[in-house]
């Protein structure tokens, strides 16, 4: 038996891969451990892990986060991507490291294996000198020859013009990491570690072994990827049946559909309707089809009465809705994601800000679903998009192919045979 410490950001995308990893190790006898905020503490526990909650670093409410971090308010597209990264994530970084190395003194671990935006693993780990892995429930989208610059979503570009484009863009979206990469540094200074070399794009991921979610086959074609990086497939996958949970009283409604059930979602943490769950309603209300709308974090009801095809919850198991859906229509965050497409579901996808207009690109580039190009698309395109994606086969069989790639990787108890393998 090992001592693992885990670290999860509390946010509903990275917690819950990181709980079926730590499920996983639990299973196999270990002591597992995990540093996350307090929010998200008995989703770790259900499984038998033991908790270690934020305590230096400020524990944030991923529905309320201006409330912990005031310049987010109001902040959309790269605005917000650039406060996120400073005030969120680099800015908690020594506050993490501080917990860690508490946690660490009062019961030493085997291995420390860390959510690549919980900075503070890496500093913990490098002042401590742990042996350490990163499990990353995000992309793992690394520059390299042929790839666009990253956060524009852009796809890749032949010929001297695309090549170009990719310099100019380059350059560009370069001078605003550099910014960033320098605020890593200082923050490395602050917790008396030396200047590293690693750039924006590495500085989040251990050196010694990456645990990534998703597949090459996602990403754009290259051969320029780390060994050391090692993707699984989809973290929540398990291999296990769906185990009975709790679902909607409408859900008898989903099992008699004789219609195709398509799926509506913005994920856990974007949760103005506005963007995508209501213009998609619109543009599938009395269309021939059956529409389950996930509402994630988001309480209050929608406005209005309903279409008669819709049915609204704020959680949907995926277990039990994806083997019944025929299309997703999602804002594009990665773990919904991976999930449809391993259960070989094509999607529409609204990638408005943050990772989520690289993961629509790809989708498109690909084949596997129609990228809308905004985070907040008119109904007509919905539709528009939602007709081709159910009416071409090439979307679905193209979902079918990568859902195959996901399932044969192992997730989560590949995830596991990686982590017991860094230990020896």
């Amino acid at each position: 038996m090992a001592s693992i410490m885990l670290t999860a950001m509390p946010f509903a995308g990275h917690a819950r891969p990181v709980r079926a990893v730590a499920g996983e190790l639990v299973r196999r006898g270990h002591d597992v451990r995990v540093y996350t905020g307090r929010s998200y503490t008995a989703l770790f526990e259900e499984v038998g892990a033991r908790t270690v909650p934020w305590d230096a670093a400020p524990d944030v409410d991923e529905r309320d986060l201006a409330a912990t971090f005031p310049r987010m308010r109001g902040r959309k597209g790269f605005r917000q991507v650039l406060v996120n990264l400073e005030d969120l994530f680099l800015g908690t970084a020594p506050a993490q490291a501080r917990d860690l190395e508490r946690a660490h003194a009062a019961e030493p671990w085997d291995l420390l294996a860390g959510d690549p935006m919980a900075l503070g693993t890496r500093l913990a780990a490098e002042r401590l000198g742990s042996r350490w892995a990163t499990v990353s429930p995000i992309a793992v989208w690394l520059p390299g020859p042929g790839i666009p610059p990253t956060g524009l979503g852009l796809t890749p570009a032949d010929g001297p013009l695309g090549r170009a484009r990719d310099r100019v863009l380059g350059a560009a979206a370069g001078a605003g990491t550099r910014v960033l990469a320098r605020r890593y540094q200082a923050t490395r200074r602050r917790v008396g570690l030396p200047a590293d070399a690693e750039t924006f794009a590495t500085m989040w991921y251990s050196p010694q072994l990456v645990v990534a979610a998703g597949s090459p086959g996602l990403d754009y074609p290259r051969s320029d990827l780390p060994g050391h990086i090692r993707f699984v497939g989809d973290l929540t996958d398990d291999g296990a049946a769906p185990s009975p949970g709790p679902l909607p009283d409408w859900w008898d409604d989903v099992q008699r559909a004789t219609v195709p059930v398509v799926h509506v979602t913005q994920g856990t943490a974007s949760v103005d309707p506005r963007d995508l769950v209501l213009p998609a309603v619109e543009a599938l209300a009395g269309r021939e089809v059956f529409v389950v709308v996930g509402l994630g974090h988001r309480t209050p009801p929608l406005p209005g009465p309903l279409p008669a095809n819709v049915r609204v919850a704020p959680m949907v198991p995926y277990p039990h809705l994806l083997p019944r859906t025929d299309v997703v229509v999602t804002n594009g965050g990665y773990g919904g994601v991976l999930q449809a497409l391993r259960h070989d579901v094509p999607l529409v996808v609204a990638g408005g800000d943050l990772d989520k207009p690289e993961i629509a690109a790809r989708i498109g580039w690909h084949g596997a679903g129609v990228n809308l190009r905004t985070g907040r698309p008119r109904p007509a395109a919905i539709a528009a998009a939602y007709d081709a994606v159910s009416t071409d086969p090439r979307y679905r069989a193209t979902a079918a192919r990568l859902g195959a790639e996901l399932r044969a990787l192992g997730g989560t108890r590949a995830a596991a045979d990686l982590l017991e393998a860094h230990l020896r």
